[in-house]
């Protein structure tokens, strides 16, 4: 994605999974806010972390001082193991949190079939770790079972999702936000995939982030 784009080999459950890391940007001497674990689209309709909405949420959360960290789940590119339904790829996300960032604040972030896997990742990790940020978009709650997220961490969750998808409707989100009164920004005529609209999503994922910054 950049000069600074860092392509890593970590150990899962599975076997190595396949990751790269974006460095910050920051101002010379300064630290980065921490880092941000993103998730892609479902492996068995051609998502990975080159998925364009997974490089949009890399590129704002990069914007915004932290450093991002795509990967590809079981199976995907040099990813060892084979699908398994979220369960396994959940473990896949914890793994590279372990890894890529066994200390300090965290940030977790998720497209689809990832945004899925995301809200378990947080299950897992909530009161264990400082997660400062959750970014959630076309949210797959059509399709899987999505958990519940902890009521403190609505506040610094942004869930975003197209008027019009057409892979996961906008009802079936509304749906698994309405018992939580979870917030829900929704994109007048998007689509899943944001087609003609990934800037606005980086701009509405860089104000999020910069209100809490």
């Amino acid at each position: 994605m950049n000069a600074q784009t860092e392509r890593l080999s970590l150990a899962g459950a599975a076997g190595a999974i396949e990751a790269v890391r974006d460095a910050a940007q920051v101002g010379v001497g300064a630290a980065p806010r921490g880092v941000a674990v993103i998730a892609h689209p479902h492996p068995l309709f051609g998502g990975t972390l080159d998925n364009k909405v997974v490089q949009t949420l890399a590129r704002a959360f990069v914007q915004c001082g932290w450093t991002a960290v795509r990967f590809n789940f079981r199976g995907v590119g040099a990813s060892a193991g084979v699908h398994d339904a979220g369960q396994g790829e959940a473990q896949d996300f914890l793994s590279v949190v372990a890894q890529a960032a066994p200390e300090g604040p965290i940030a977790l972030a998720g497209f689809s079939f990832g945004a899925f896997v995301t809200s378990h990742a947080l299950a897992a990790l909530w009161g264990a770790r400082s997660v400062e940020q959750v970014v959630l978009v076309g949210t797959a709650a059509s399709r899987f079972g999505v958990a519940p997220l902890p009521p403190e961490a609505h506040l610094r969750t942004l869930v975003v999702h197209g008027e019009h998808d057409d892979t996961v409707p906008l009802a079936a989100v509304m749906d698994w936000a309405r018992p939580q009164t979870l917030p829900v920004t929704v994109v007048p005529g998007g689509g899943h995939f944001f087609h003609g609209q990934l800037p606005l999503l980086k701009n509405l994922v860089v104000r999020h982030l910069q209100s809490r910054a």
